[in-house]
């Protein structure tokens, strides 16, 4: 890992953007530290969500929590893959026309991202868990919800993932979500416009865990009530710290 930049913001956060090899990412730390540790994920580039992500780190830091954030294969800078765009292109026209959208579109778009994005991830969190600043344990937060599924798998330092419903989910991938047994909250836009609202109720059904619960708000998929960062914030208070 590498920094490139670091400045403290207004409320005393320090904020780092740093480089692990050809990924970006940025890592926000709390006036008091060592602090647990969230994970931050997001559906795009860092410069397109930052004003997003900043201000959900800014909310967990008030509350004692460091958050870090990486950039998504084919996102923002990096390499853009051509059989991603086709998907994602095909998608797009499902949604539009307001047809159901066929699992091989979902299978072609999201598969390849959560096998390049999931190693990733566990590389950052090898880094990040080396700062003296970090003393998990760690949380998960946000989408890709297929990326949080995986990493609750197959990552054992990832203690509770709050899933953001925001994302379709391969049909294959739900074998994968009975494996899950770390305590999960899931938020759900009951009207969001690019998501599958059945697909996301089965999913949730699907989880292991034994703890897990549903926040459903209506609206759409940028509507999310404020007080959920609250909730957020009480559900990783509960397990992390």
């Amino acid at each position: 890992m590498r920094v490139t930049s670091e400045q403290r913001l207004d409320d005393g956060v320090v904020e780092r953007e740093f480089t692990l090899g050809e990924i970006p990412g940025i890592l926000w730390t709390p006036a008091s530290v060592p602090a647990p540790l969230i994970l931050l994920g997001h559906p795009g580039g860092l410069r397109k969500m930052y004003p997003r992500l900043v201000a959900r780190a800014r909310h967990s830091a008030a509350e004692g929590f460091a958050a870090a954030t990486i950039e998504l294969p084919g996102s923002g800078d990096r390499p853009r893959s051509a059989a991603a765009e086709e998907a994602r292109a095909d998608l797009r026209r499902a949604l539009e026309a307001g047809e159901p959208v066929d699992d091989e579109i979902v299978d072609r778009l999201v598969l390849p991202l959560v096998d390049k994005a999931v190693p990733e991830w566990r590389a950052a969190l090898d880094s990040l868990l080396s700062l003296p600043e970090i003393g998990g344990p760690v949380g998960y937060a946000g989408g890709v919800i297929a990326i949080g599924l995986r990493l609750a798998v197959v990552e054992p330092r990832i203690s509770a993932a709050l899933l953001f419903a925001g994302s379709f989910v391969p049909r294959t991938m739900f074998e994968e979500a009975r494996q899950v047994t770390i305590p999960l909250q899931v938020l759900l836009q009951w009207d969001d416009e690019g998501n599958d609202r059945q697909l996301a109720l089965d999913l949730f059904d699907a989880f292991g865990s034994k703890e897990k619960t549903l926040h459903a708000n209506m609206g759409g998929h940028t509507g999310v009530p404020r007080f959920e960062g609250d909730a957020g914030n009480r559900f990783f208070a509960r397990h992390l710290k």
